[in-house]
């Protein structure tokens, strides 16, 4: 096992989880609104600081990064605070928890286990996580409230670990053509008419064969889409800005004048 180098800060870091564990404790005898906190009430909000320090990444703002892991650590401090009263468990016990599961399910530094890269280390991290969870199903590890996106990257990554996969690209690119068709087929071009429920299916069934592809070329589909939603945002306000300049409302604008504006905006970076 390779031996890290010496943290020289160490002590730094220590001191300041302990004042965080320290504050904590004040806020919570003494805070009104920390006082009145439950596991459940903190839920939404953690939900909200995860999605900020996500935003804060894909933006590539270091400070902002920093802030919301501090917001994250602060929660998982507050969590932790309030099982401690209620006798269940307290922070050691969550730390001395992961820091015994990390150890378990890497064989491979802290044992006799050979895996030389990362889809060995993948097949024998969802191997162990079986046995561990005694679950009858590969597939049993994922949150059923995770966002559709996200599930369906998991769920292909859980079955990849254990073998069922494709063998080759092209494969699932043919999957993908294959599903756009279907997916066609549910209109009637010629009416209109469409088959709702059938072409949500096959709506979804392209949908998922597209994050299968995505995986396959090292893409995270839900951060490309996220990168997406950021640009066109971006475009969209710099439509409105500029129309707004000019004394105009997007709302009195015909298509083919915000088109003006939007091609100029597609020329920002």
């Amino acid at each position: 096992m390779i031996q890290p180098l010496k943290d020289l800060k160490r002590p730094e870091k220590l001191a300041a989880f302990d004042r965080l564990l320290t504050i904590m404790d004040e806020l919570r005898i003494n805070c009104p609104w920390d006082k009145k906190q439950s596991l459940e009430s903190l839920r939404h909000l953690t939900i909200e600081e995860t999605y900020e320090l996500s935003d804060a990444i894909l933006r590539g703002e270091t400070e902002e990064i920093k802030k919301e892991i501090g917001d994250l650590f602060l929660h998982l401090v507050f969590y932790a605070k309030i099982a401690e009263e209620q006798k269940a468990f307290d922070v050691s016990d969550a730390l001395r928890f992961i820091c015994d599961k990390l150890v378990h399910r890497h064989p491979h530094i802290y044992g006799d286990v050979e895996a030389d890269d990362e889809e060995a280390v993948k097949a024998n991290w969802e191997k162990i996580k079986l046995k561990e969870k005694g679950n009858a199903s590969v597939l049993g590890g994922v949150p059923n409230s995770l966002p559709a996106l996200v599930k369906a990257i998991r769920i292909q990554d859980k079955a990849r670990g254990v073998g069922f996969d494709w063998e080759k690209e092209e494969q699932v690119w043919e999957k993908v053509e294959e599903e756009m068709q279907e997916f066609r087929a549910e209109f009637n071009h010629e009416t209109g008419e469409i088959n709702k429920q059938k072409a949500t299916l096959e709506f979804g069934d392209l949908l998922f064969s597209l994050v299968n592809y995505a995986r396959f070329l090292d893409i995270d589909p839900e951060e490309a889409l996220e990168r997406t939603n950021l640009k066109f945002i971006k475009r969209f306000r710099f439509l409105e800005e500029e129309a707004a300049k000019e004394g105009k409302s997007i709302a009195d604008m015909s298509l083919k004048e915000m088109d003006l504006y939007w091609e100029k905006a597609k020329s920002l970076k």
